[in-house]
This record gives structure tokens, C-alpha cells and sequence, in this order.
């Protein structure tokens, strides 16, 4: 798992009286509760994506020895590959380390070299998802888009068209980013209804125009090397081995979405 870095501190134990004594011990146990009950909700709730277990359509994710995904491509796109294509409400999470720019720059189709990660929520295709992106340069900001092309599905067909930038019913500016630092992206689509949250604190709040099509969930990264995990929760079926190359079509690398 992703750690931190923090270094601890080894506190100096006084004697404690015996009423003192056992409060220390109630307030102990009310915290080894709400650590079960936090290890529950992020355990069996949330599943770790293995990296077998994806569909890399643009760049390249690479597997370290303890499971995390690390990218080193200026741009990557991720699916779940055997995610089943349902119309469920899907709740989706990234914990990632951002190492600082990539080697080489990759600008996107408007010109701006922007720096971001992201998760990608009923990713049908190419051409029709929504984009939960954390933007890390030039500007520090969540940013939540869909990409709505009816009748088309692939980059070849739909190119950059169709993004529409939501507006929020409530927006908070997360901290910047900078290199080295672990950070948490999580996203929960419940109907229309988008919550976004940074680090443990929701940042935006809003509402789609309407249900997006099915489609698993993922990720994406522009410009930016990283170390990170991928969560989801949903109609996700475990692959517990590799498989072999899924059939064509449906896994085929892209120029973009």
C-alpha cells in the first residue's frame, strides 16, 4: 500500500491515575471499533484493481512487485476490462503518488499542456464517459466533464468532440499537489448524482443532465508520472488470474478519448 513518509514520534508515557487510567482504555476500545469499522467499509466495499484486471487502451501501467500500478507514459488510459454493463451506481477511488512531470510532454488537442489524473466513470467507449480529473498544473482544481457523442465509439469517429465541463452544485479547490505526496481521489455516481472526494474532504457536488450510458470504470493520466492503486466498488467481478488478451474490440489500444 501506499504510505505517506510520516516519521513517528515515540511519546513520553506518564503515570496515569486510575480513573484516567480507565478512560484511556474506553476511549481504546471506541477507537479499535471505529477502526473495524473503517477497515470494513474500505475492505470488502472497495476492491483493489490488480493489474490484470485492466483493459490499457492508451500508454502503458506497468505492475510493481507489491501490486500498485506505476506510469511513466505522458498519457495513459484504463478501463476495467471485465467489469459487467450494468446501469449500477458506481463508487470509484485512486490513492496515488505523484513523482513530478513526465519525461516527455504530450500536449492535448486544444494545445494546453496540462498535468492531471483522473478517474473514468461508464466508460462505454472512446466517445461517450465522464472525467473526474484532479487538475495538478497549470492549475490546482477538480474538474468534471462528459463526453456525450450518440452513435459513435471510437476515437477515429468522435476525435476531441462532445466534452461538456459540468457545473457544480459545490466546488472546493483542493490543495495543490506537489511531488512525492500520496493523495486520494474518490468518486461516487449514485443515479445522476456525481460526489467527488479529495484526501478524505468532499470538493465538488453536482448533478449530470442525465444517466450516462453503462460502462466500466477506470482511469486516466496526462503528463504526470505515477505510482497508485485503483479502487472500485460495483458491478465488478473478480479475475483471480491473468487472463489471455481479451477479444478484439474489446481492448484495443486508442490514440485518446
Amino acid at each position: 500500500m501506499l504510505k505517506s513518509g510520516k516519521v513517528g514520534i515515540t511519546p513520553v508515557r506518564a503515570r496515569r491515575s486510575p480513573a484516567r487510567r480507565y478512560a484511556w482504555v474506553i476511549a481504546a476500545i471506541v477507537g479499535c471499533a471505529l477502526g473495524s469499522f473503517s477497515e470494513v467499509v474500505a475492505g470488502p466495499f472497495m476492491q483493489r484493481i490488480a493489474h490484470h484486471e485492466l483493459c490499457v487502451t492508451n500508454g502503458a501501467v506497468s505492475a510493481l512487485r507489491d501490486g500498485q500500478l506505476a506510469i511513466d507514459t505522458p498519457s495513459s488510459r484504463a478501463v476495467i476490462r471485465n467489469a459487467a454493463e450494468t446501469n449500477s451506481d458506481q463508487v470509484a477511488e485512486i490513492k496515488f503518488r505523484y513523482l513530478g512531470p513526465s519525461r516527455t510532454n504530450k500536449p492535448l488537442a486544444s494545445g494546453e499542456l496540462r498535468r492531471q489524473i483522473g478517474l473514468k466513470l461508464r466508460a462505454a467507449d472512446s466517445c461517450n464517459l465522464v472525467y473526474v480529473m484532479w487538475r495538478i498544473a497549470p492549475e490546482a482544481r477538480i474538474v468534471v466533464s462528459v463526453k456525450s457523442n450518440a452513435g459513435l465509439h471510437s476515437h477515429a469517429q468522435c476525435g476531441v468532440h462532445g466534452y461538456e465541463t459540468l457545473q457544480p452544485q459545490m466546488h472546493v479547490a483542493p490543495a495543490p499537489i506537489q511531488p512525492g505526496e500520496v493523495r486520494t481521489l474518490h468518486a461516487e455516481l449514485r443515479g445522476a448524482a456525481l460526489t467527488v472526494v479529495a484526501d478524505g474532504k468532499v470538493v465538488w457536488q453536482g448533478v449530470l443532465a442525465e444517466k450516462p450510458p453503462s460502462g466500466p470504470m477506470g482511469f486516466r493520466t496526462d503528463n504526470g508520472r505515477f505510482v497508485l492503486e485503483h479502487f472500485a466498488a460495483g458491478p465488478v467481478t473478480r479475475l483471480h488470474q491473468p487472463q489471455a488478451a481479451p477479444a478484439p474490440g474489446r481492448c484495443a489500444m486508442s490514440a485518446g478519448d
